[in-house]
């Protein structure tokens, strides 16, 4: 992997991990376009896209709002590629796996990063009280800049063991395609679970009808 390379993966990990919540929330935090634009990075953006469709059912119901805690699919999404690129399908589930597990070490850096804005704004309260806007800016730059520090170190710690994992790999041959077919059979029943939770009432689960009717339609008819 040459220095270009790795920079602008590790550029797209920031980007795809401030735009969950911090900043611009323009869905390239969405694992499917996080792991298509990685793998374009790579030169292998077919295993992106499937890494990406793959991850993505995982995804289906993060709704990043409130205080909810969900797992953070974009860094994930780039160290997941970063493991399958240039391998063929037999390293796609072994890709998916470091995704699935960096994404859940990114929902517990949220939560860390949570209470350490708290802890920034809670100092700056009397300002923020009296509607300073000099220190209303740097409080959300900071916490903007922050959130960019976490998605660093994660998409730096995801870019290592996907290294690693290339370097030594675990599962190979039969057992690799075994594997991939377990995790998309798990990642279609939670999608399945997940789309009828979300499509409550009659039109909802109307719209979900129409959707997977026409996404088999097309399976068929391309």
């Amino acid at each position: 992997m040459s220095g270009v390379t790795l920079g602008g993966l590790i550029l797209w990990g920031i980007v795809t991990g401030v735009d969950l919540v911090s900043f611009l929330q323009a869905m390239v935090a969405r694992p499917l376009v996080a792991a298509t634009v990685a793998g374009a990075i790579l030169g292998d953006p077919s295993a992106g896209v499937l890494i990406g469709m793959v991850l993505e059912l995982f995804a289906l119901e993060v709704l990043p709002v409130g205080g909810a805690r969900y797992p953070d699919y974009g860094p994930a999404a780039v160290a997941a590629c970063a493991v399958a690129a240039g391998r063929g399908p037999e390293a796609l589930g072994l890709g998916v796996v470091v995704g699935l597990g960096l994404a859940q070490i990114g929902e517990w850096s949220i939560v860390a990063l949570r209470r350490w804005n708290t802890t920034h704004v809670r100092r700056a309260a009397a300002a923020l009280d009296a509607g300073d806007l000099k220190v209303i800016q740097r409080v959300q730059l900071a916490g903007i800049g922050r959130d960019a520090l976490r998605a660093l170190l994660l998409t730096l710690g995801g870019l290592g063991v996907a290294l690693a994992v290339r370097r030594w790999p675990p599962v190979a041959g039969r057992p690799a395609l075994l594997l991939l077919a377990v995790l998309v059979g798990i990642g279609l029943a939670t999608a399945a679970i997940n789309g009828k939770r979300l499509a409550s009432g009659r039109t909802g689960l109307a719209w979900l009808t129409t959707g997977l009717a026409g996404g088999i339609a097309w399976l068929f008819l391309r």
